[in-house]
């Protein structure tokens, strides 16, 4: 079941369109799920506004339509012992992991008039990010051919997006923000073997709380979209 949302919106103004925040906690991945399912249907219908779901998970690892099954080391035992879900998902890209620590975010939002390209999609998502990274002094930076964002050689973000007919987006982003990396040793993240995992309390060396991520992420995700809003 998902958690009780607190929830805010502000109007919005001639240049902005309104984003509705919710900081929803820790959810299971089916209920995120649908949630996302139903909260795109009603912004195609017109029924809500532009949406950003801000949650943690449970430990899950998730397979996007580009998965390839060997990036999972571990096998069904293992994950029962260790407590991970797994589930295939409508998302692009390979596979990652979810769980404590890391902050997820969920945009479900209407590019159409002017915003109907997912390249562009996906290097304003890298961009929100490298500039929430800058807020806690990290020099967040991407790599040639990859999505996602790189502190050195540190991989703190991933990004796998879906956008569905009519230009709404559903899945999003995640920060490792105080996440314990050792559950990445269970897969290959994003397929990518060159590169390790980061955090942004592992970088800083202090604990991050998700709330001082989220709230150094929300302006500059405000200013990328034109979007006003607030939780």
């Amino acid at each position: 079941m998902v958690p009780d949302a607190h929830r805010g919106v502000l109007e919005s103004t001639p240049r902005a369109r309104e984003l509705r925040v919710e900081r929803l906690g820790t959810v299971p991945y089916a209920a995120g799920l649908a949630l996302q399912e139903e909260r795109v249907r009603q912004r195609r219908a017109g029924e809500a506004p532009d949406t950003l779901f801000l949650l943690e998970h449970p430990h899950v690892i998730t397979l996007g339509t580009g998965s390839h099954q060997e990036n999972v080391l571990i096998g069904a035992e293992e994950r029962a012992r260790l407590g991970i879900e797994l589930f295939a998902t409508g998302r692009g890209g390979d596979v990652t992991y979810h769980g404590p620590g890391q902050l997820v975010g969920y945009p479900i939002l209407d590019l159409k008039p002017d915003r109907c390209d997912v390249h562009r999609y996906l290097r304003d998502l890298e961009e929100v990010l490298i500039r929430t990274l800058g807020e806690f002094g990290l020099t967040g930076d991407r790599r040639e051919g990859m999505t996602g964002v790189w502190v050195g050689d540190r991989k703190l973000a991933a990004i796998g997006v879906r956008v569905s007919s009519g230009w709404i987006t559903s899945h999003g982003f995640a920060l490792n923000v105080r996440t314990d990396l050792r559950y990445f040793d269970s897969i290959v993240p994003c397929g990518i073997t060159a590169y390790g995992v980061g955090s942004i309390s592992g970088e800083i060396g202090r604990e991050v709380p998700i709330d001082e991520a989220v709230d150094s992420m929300l302006p500059h995700f405000s200013a990328i979209f034109g979007r006003v809003g607030g939780d």
